[in-house]
């Protein structure tokens, strides 16, 4: 788990957890939110995006993270079928401190399947606190 922004460096690679596209989850997600999506065609591309944000906001709480920034460069390469089992993984990308007390941490995130294919990517732009004095 990250610590604090003067704790963080570049390259480092966090892991946000594991979460499954189960069958029955699928199911209800694609009849609520997507009704036109086909179940046999694997997880929709908001479901996908939703089990990234879970795996992330449940890994990040107890971090000193003040504040999400923004989500972008939002990548869906692949639909997993219901029943995989995904995992998350953050990499830091960069680094810029902003006064004494906070920085702003770029990372990558990513969604893999079981065999460690990409699924989903995104970059995230936070702001971190400083370890305090």
């Amino acid at each position: 788990m990250p610590g604090y922004f003067d704790e963080i460096s570049v390259g480092q690679v966090v892991q946000l957890g594991l979460a499954a596209a189960d069958e029955r989850g699928v199911a209800t997600f694609c009849e609520t939110f997507a009704p036109s999506w086909d179940p046999a065609s694997g997880a929709p591309d908001a479901l996908v995006y939703a089990i990234w944000s879970k795996l992330d906001s449940e890994a990040s709480k107890d971090w000193p993270q003040t504040k999400r920034l923004g989500v972008d460069a939002l990548r869906w390469l692949k639909n997993p079928p219901a029943g995989e089992l995904l995992r998350a993984r953050m990499t830091i990308l960069a680094m810029d401190p902003v006064g004494d007390g906070k920085g702003i941490v770029i990372a990558q995130h990513d969604l893999l399947d079981e065999a460690g294919r990409l699924v989903f990517s995104c970059l995230s732009r936070s702001v971190f606190a400083c370890r305090p004095d």
